[in-house]
């Protein structure tokens, strides 16, 4: 193998670098942490009604009719929060949807889940609706194209100069000439008259 067919740089493939760089792509093109934190508020949601908790040996289960309402809000602050990640044009609708549900679940699933699941329902709801999409950069080259078209203006106006200046010069000697020579017709007939006399002496 020669140096001209040789590899630059030999192929290494980091697994864990592709990953990061996918991930980090995956993050920056959809509302990321607005959808995890209503997946997060919808997890205390489902939990505490169907969660069998002991204190001190006694054993409080809290599997109630709010249950039935709890697995609903609960389940569609995950949904809602996988549409922001997977469908990023209806985030709006997600981001008013999980607020809404995250405040209705204040009476009806044990005050939001002890209140765990209020912060991140109401915050994760806010970043869904204030979120962008980046500028693309095709918007940013497009200036660029552009350039020489505006480029070209310039050089156009001096060729036109160029090419109105010899007309300007040669309509100056033409103006000019009747000028120079009226005065010098005008001078020539008092010469001559004062030239005669002399002639007759």
């Amino acid at each position: 193998m020669s140096s001209a067919t040789a590899e630059a740089r030999p192929e290494h493939r980091n697994l864990v670098g592709a990953f990061w760089r996918g991930f980090r792509e995956f993050r920056r093109s959809r509302p990321f942490w607005g959808g995890l934190l209503a997946m997060i508020a919808g997890v205390p949601i489902l939990y505490f009604p169907y969660a069998h908790l002991s204190l001190g040996g006694v054993t409080i289960a809290m599997s109630t009719t709010a249950g039935a309402g709890s697995l609903i809000i609960g389940v569609l602050l995950i949904i809602l929060g996988l549409t922001a990640w997977f469908q990023p044009a209806v985030r709006i609708f997600a981001g008013v949807a999980t607020t809404l549900l995250t405040l209705v679940s204040i009476p009806v699933s044990n005050l939001a889940g002890f209140g765990m699941a209020l912060l991140p329902g109401i915050i994760g709801g806010g970043l869904m609706m204030a979120w962008a999409k980046l500028p693309e950069p095709a918007v940013a080259a497009a200036p660029t194209a552009e350039e020489p078209a505006a480029g070209a203006a310039p050089e156009a106006a001096p060729e036109t100069a160029t090419e109105a200046a010899p007309e300007a010069a040669a309509g100056q000697p033409a103006t000019e000439q009747p000028a120079t020579e009226r005065p010098a017709a005008g001078a020539s007939v008092p010469a001559q008259q004062a030239a005669e006399p002399k002639e007759v002496r």
